[in-house]
C-alpha cells in the first residue's frame, strides 16, 4: 500500500525533535489510522540511527569546531588575493564570507571548508574534482564557482556573490505568492537542476536556504560546489565528499533513500524540489497539473519520480503560463463581442418579424432596435479592431470612451424587446416569453458577463 509521504516526513521530523522515550506509543498517537505510516517512520528512524544522524546531542556539542568563534575570520583578514569583508552565513560544510578579489577588483563569496572535511587527503582530492566539475556549470540559474583555493592548509571555494533574498526569507516573510509566481519559480529551479544533471552533478542539499532570488528577480541555486558527481565524465568514479556514517543534507528535504544512508542522485534532487515548491506555495491553491508534478516528485520510490531536472522542465512546460492565460482570456473577450453583435442581428430580425402584426408601437420598437443594434455593432466592431491593431493603452482608452454608449444601446434594445413581449403576450404567449428572454439576456450579458471577460483579459495589466 502506498503511504502518504507528506505525513511520513512530518512525523519523522517531529520524532527527531521530540526524541520520544516510548517510540511505539508515540507512533500510535501520531499515526493511529495508518500502520503503513508507522512502519515507514519506524524504518526511517532505524536507518537514521544506524547512519549516525539521530541527534542525541545538540550540534554544538557534537561538532564544536563548527561554531567556535575562534574559527571565524575577522573583517579585513587577507587570505591570498582575498580580503574578508564580513561573514554571510555558516552551515555544516563551513562558513561563507563576503570577500574582495584584489586581482579582479570584484566582490565574491568565499566559503571556508570545515576542517573535518579536508583532513583526509582522499577527501581533499574529491573536493577538488567536485569544484572543477561545478566550475564547468555555466547556467544563469546556478551560482558560478570560480576556483578552489588552498592557503595555509585550509581549503576555500571562491564563488559568485549573489545579492538578494533566499526563498527561506521569502517564506518567512509570510507573503503568499500567486500561482503564476510559484510556477515561474518552479520552472527556473528545474531549469538550473536540468543543467547540472546534464553534466552528471546532483546537488543533494536543495532547500529554500540554498535558492536565492536576486534583486532583479532571477533565481540562483547555491552550493553546487559541494555537490556530488555521478562519474559520468569518464574515468572519475562517483564522488562522496562525506565520511562513512555521515550524510550531507537537511532531513526535511532529503529523499527516503538518502535518509537510509544510500547515495543521492538526480532523483533525490527531484524529491527535494517537490518539498521546496510545496513549502514555497504556502498551501496556496495550485493548478491540478502543477500539483500532479509535485506529487510525483514526492514518490517514495526513486523510480516513480521524474528521472532528472530535464524531465521536470518538460513536465512543467505543459502548465499554462501567465501569457497563456492572458491570451485565452483575450480570446474569450473577442468571442463575447462577436456573440453580442450576433444577438443584435437576432433582435433586429425578431422585431422586424412581428412589426406588421402588432401595430404602430411594434413598428416604433423595430426602429429603436434597429438603430441601437447598428450603433452597438459599430462600437463593438471598433473595439475588436483596436484590440487587434493598436496598443493595450489605446484599447483601454477606447473602452472607457465607448462603455456608456454600449450600456445605453443594450438597455434600449432590452427595453424594446420586453415591450414587444408584452404586446405578444395575449396572442402568442410562448413567443412573448422567448422575446423577453432575449432582451433580458442582452442586458445581463452587458452588465454581468462583459465586465468579467474584460477584467480577465485586460485589467490585470491595464486597469481602467
Amino acid at each position: 500500500m502506498r503511504t502518504d509521504w507528506q505525513r511520513v516526513r512530518d512525523a519523522f521530523e517531529r520524532a527527531l525533535d521530540e526524541q520520544p522515550a516510548d517510540l511505539e506509543a508515540w507512533l500510535a498517537r501520531e499515526a493511529a489510522d495508518s500502520a503503513d505510516i508507522r512502519a515507514e517512520v519506524r524504518s526511517l528512524l532505524d536507518h537514521h540511527t544506524r547512519a549516525g544522524l539521530f541527534l542525541t546531542e545538540p550540534p554544538a556539542q557534537r561538532f564544536p569546531s563548527l561554531l567556535e568563534e575562534d574559527d571565524a575570520f575577522e573583517a579585513g583578514r587577507v587570505i591570498g588575493p582575498y580580503t574578508i569583508v564580513r561573514e554571510l552565513g555558516r552551515g555544516g560544510m563551513g562558513r561563507v564570507y563576503l570577500a574582495t578579489d584584489a586581482r579582479l577588483g570584484r566582490h565574491l563569496a568565499l566559503k571556508a571548508i570545515a576542517p573535518r572535511l579536508t583532513g583526509d587527503p582522499a577527501h581533499r582530492e574529491r573536493l577538488r574534482r567536485e569544484a572543477r566539475a561545478a566550475a564547468g556549470l555555466a547556467h544563469p540559474g546556478i551560482c558560478t564557482v570560480y576556483a578552489l583555493e588552498e592557503y595555509d592548509g585550509d581549503l576555500f571555494i571562491a564563488a559568485e556573490y549573489v545579492d538578494g533574498r533566499t526563498l527561506r526569507e521569502e517564506i518567512a516573510g509570510g507573503t503568499r505568492p500567486p500561482p503564476t509566481d510559484i510556477l515561474q519559480t518552479a520552472r527556473d529551479i528545474a531549469a538550473a537542476l536540468a543543467a547540472a544533471h546534464a553534466h552528471g552533478i546532483a546537488h543533494r542539499d536543495l532547500k529554500p536556504e540554498n535558492v536565492m532570488r536576486t534583486v532583479d528577480g532571477r533565481i540562483k541555486i547555491l552550493d553546487f560546489g559541494l555537490a556530488r558527481g555521478d562519474g559520468s565524465d569518464g574515468d572519475a568514479p562517483a564522488i562522496e565528499v562525506t565520511q562513512p556514517g555521515f550524510l550531507i543534507g537537511t532531513p526535511g528535504y532529503m529523499a527516503p533513500e538518502q535518509l537510509q544512508g544510500k547515495p543521492g542522485d538526480a532523483r533525490a534532487d527531484v524529491f527535494a524540489f517537490g518539498v521546496l515548491i510545496s513549502e514555497f506555495a504556502c498551501d496556496r491553491t495550485l493548478p491540478g497539473s502543477l500539483r500532479a508534478v509535485i506529487d510525483r516528485c514526492l514518490k517514495v520510490a526513486p523510480a516513480e519520480r521524474f528521472s532528472s531536472g530535464g524531465a521536470l522542465v518538460a513536465a512543467l512546460a505543459h502548465e499554462p503560463s501567465e501569457t497563456d492565460h492572458a491570451s485565452a482570456a483575450v480570446g474569450w473577450w473577442r468571442t463575447h463581442q462577436a456573440a453580442v453583435i450576433a444577438l443584435y442581428f437576432l433582435a433586429s430580425t425578431v422585431a422586424w418579424f412581428f412589426k406588421a402584426d402588432l401595430g404602430t408601437m411594434a413598428l416604433a420598437d423595430f426602429g429603436l432596435i434597429g438603430l441601437a443594434s447598428t450603433m452597438g455593432g459599430v462600437l463593438r466592431g471598433h473595439l475588436l479592431f483596436v484590440q487587434r491593431m493598436h496598443s493595450p493603452a489605446a484599447l483601454a482608452a477606447e473602452r472607457r470612451r465607448t462603455n456608456p454608449l454600449t450600456v445605453l444601446t443594450d438597455a434600449a434594445i432590452a427595453a424594446a424587446l420586453v415591450l414587444d413581449s408584452v404586446l405578444l403576450s395575449t396572442a402568442r404567449p410562448l413567443a412573448a416569453v422567448l422575446v423577453a428572454g432575449l432582451g433580458v439576456g442582452i442586458i445581463l450579458a452587458r452588465l454581468v458577463v462583459e465586465p468579467s471577460t474584460t477584467a480577465a483579459a485586460f485589467d490585470r495589466s491595464n486597469p481602467s
